[in-house]
């Protein structure tokens, strides 16, 4: 039985052994938390304690308790919202790449140690007019494949930007999507750029 088959309200079988979490749910249990500390349910420190346990986390017991005190703490199953709203992207050791035909969500966090993430927008479909990225970066790198025509903004909140570039500078279509990033690289870097022609 795969992770997906079974909800996170499962979390013992009949023979009182209890059901293993996936990346998926440990993934949306994190995306609340991050939900919740922007509410001011629970601060920084909180959060980012609770965001290592979730990743931790081998059972469905482990993640309801992350959620217990917060408001709608279960998680959606994996196939409850198809379209989300929002998007996590984490590396737990090797390369994550988000490219083919894909749909965009409004908001995508992406979060890398030692190893790389490339979010490539080439062939996704993007129903939102603007769409933003939250990239933070250790020894690792970020990159942004972008098409031609949308326009890219760096917020202003953005830190160490003398380590973020920005290649994507082909004209902007008014009807084309707008990007903000918001980003956060240490030693690693976070690069923009179109799709190589």
């Amino acid at each position: 039985m795969s992770d997906g088959e079974q909800g996170p309200e499962l979390t013992a079988s009949a023979s009182g052994v209890e059901a293993r979490a996936g990346d998926a749910e440990r993934e949306q249990v994190a995306e609340k938390l991050r939900v919740a500390a922007g509410e001011g349910r629970i601060d920084l420190a909180e959060l980012e304690e609770r965001l290592e346990r979730a990743y931790q986390a081998k059972t469905y017991r482990e993640l309801d308790a992350l959620l217990a005190d917060l408001p709608d703490k279960r998680p959606p199953g994996p196939l409850a919202t198809p379209v989300a709203e929002a998007m996590l992207l984490k590396t737990h050791g090797s390369d994550v790449k988000q490219n083919g035909r894909w749909t965009v969500p409004r908001k995508i966090v992406a979060e890398c140690g030692l190893v790389n993430i490339v979010i490539d927008f080439t062939e996704a479909l993007c129903a939102h007019p603007d769409v933003t990225v939250e990239a933070s970066c250790g020894l690792g790198n970020i990159k942004l494949i972008v098409p031609r025509g949308w326009t890219i903004r760096i917020d202003g909140s953005s830190t160490n930007t003398s380590h973020i570039s920005n290649k994507a500078t082909a004209p902007t279509d008014p009807a084309a999507p707008i990007l903000t990033l918001i980003g956060h690289p240490r030693s690693g870097h976070i690069r923009i750029r179109h799709p190589r022609r």
